[in-house]
């Protein structure tokens, strides 16, 4: 997992960030974790299904009729 380094922060930031972790019941790490992936990933972010189903329901929708196969298989054998 990538790492980064943030140089130079003042002692205020530091303290307000644990104060903060503290709050929150995290460790400051997780708690700038959090932070950061607050500031950069979108709150409204849509899933690829529903992504779909909103480009389907534009254009009408659509229905489709799946089965889902229930036939028992034998595992594959290695040796």
């Amino acid at each position: 997992m990538p790492a980064i380094v943030v140089r130079n922060l003042s002692d205020e930031t530091h303290r307000a960030l644990k104060a903060r972790a503290k709050a929150h019941g995290h460790s400051t790490e997780a708690e700038v974790r959090q932070i950061l992936s607050d500031a950069v990933l979108p709150e409204d972010q849509v899933g690829f299904g529903t992504q779909i189903a909103n480009i389907a329901a534009e254009v009408g929708g659509f229905d489709l009729d799946f089965q889902r196969d229930t036939s028992s298989t034998e595992p594959i054998d290695f040796t």
